[in-house]
């Protein structure tokens, strides 16, 4: 059977009233490849009233990956990086030993009504890596590979497959791709060898993965070492992710993963101290919870 776990969503407030579906981590299975996060947020409607802004908080020992279907966000962190994100653009920022990050509606937008949608996942870093120094790299929709095939757009946003290789960098065999299908397209995803990770994410509409059903909303986890026939009986968009095991287990908590129980407290003690670093313009501080 080529789905080895069927995850479904399980809906999270992270404030404002703004709810996402949050799929990893997931008992029993913290992740998948380097990928121990999952929040799918949106297609929702932010209008002039809604305060929907991430406000300043802190990370260790992750990557944080974003990327947009739908609207615009502004990025804002502790090495004095300011970017827009838009559609199609992957955001990569290393948390490495501690960076501090907003995540907020663009200027242009706080005055009218917008659609926000789009993913954000985190990578745990390699154990070797995870005090690496934080660093925000943007990568440009127009950089990100792009073909038609079987009937769907797939763009490659991480990774190499397919015969493409992303320029965007990571520590460790990575694998992100986003694609939009026609009703019926067909894609064939290969193994990638006997222990590379990968899952399906429906993000808008039902798939069948070697004739299995995946409703929309879930992500199917795939049995390693064989390939996956992935159709689109009515067509939308879905995600798969993957990449190589992590090199052990990885503790989560609040905003900070480690492979070490005893650096989360330290990070904590950090934060409390407001010693992870601040953003130029920004003042607020959220205690932790």
């Amino acid at each position: 059977m080529p789905i080895a776990e069927l995850l479904p969503p399980r809906a999270r407030d992270l404030g404002g009233g703004f709810t996402v579906r949050r799929l990893l981590p997931a008992f029993p299975r913290q992740g998948v490849g380097p990928f121990v996060f999952f929040d799918h947020f949106g297609p929702v409607t932010a209008r002039p009233e809604d305060n929907h802004d991430v406000r300043p908080h802190p990370h260790i020992g992750l990557a944080t990956v974003t990327y947009l279907f739908e609207g615009a966000m502004l990025h804002r962190d502790s090495l004095s990086c300011v970017q827009r994100i838009e559609p199609g653009a992957i955001n990569w920022m290393t948390a490495g030993r501690g960076i501090v990050h907003s995540e907020r509606r663009p200027p242009d937008l706080a005055s009218v009504t917008s659609i926000a949608h789009g993913l954000q996942l985190w990578a745990a870093l390699p154990q070797a890596f995870e005090e690496a120094e934080p660093s925000f790299v943007h990568t440009p929709a127009a950089a990100i590979p792009a073909w038609t095939e079987g009937g769907a757009d797939v763009r490659l946003l991480i990774g190499e497959a397919f015969g493409c290789r992303s320029p965007v960098a990571t520590f460790a065999p990575t694998l992100y791709v986003d694609v939009a299908a026609r009703p019926g397209a067909v894609l064939e995803l290969p193994a990638f060898g006997d222990a590379f990770e990968r899952a399906v994410y429906a993000v808008d509409a039902p798939l069948a993965v070697d004739g299995a059903d995946v409703p929309p909303h879930a992500l199917a986890v795939l049995a390693p070492g064989a390939p996956a026939t992935i159709v689109a009986p009515r067509g939308g968009r879905y995600v798969i992710i993957g990449g190589a095991p992590l090199d052990g287990t990885r503790f989560i908590w609040w905003n900070f993963v480690s492979s070490r129980r005893e650096r989360i407290e330290r990070a904590k003690a950090d934060w409390t101290a407001q010693r992870m670093g601040a953003i130029p313009g920004e003042t607020e501080w959220i205690p932790l919870p």
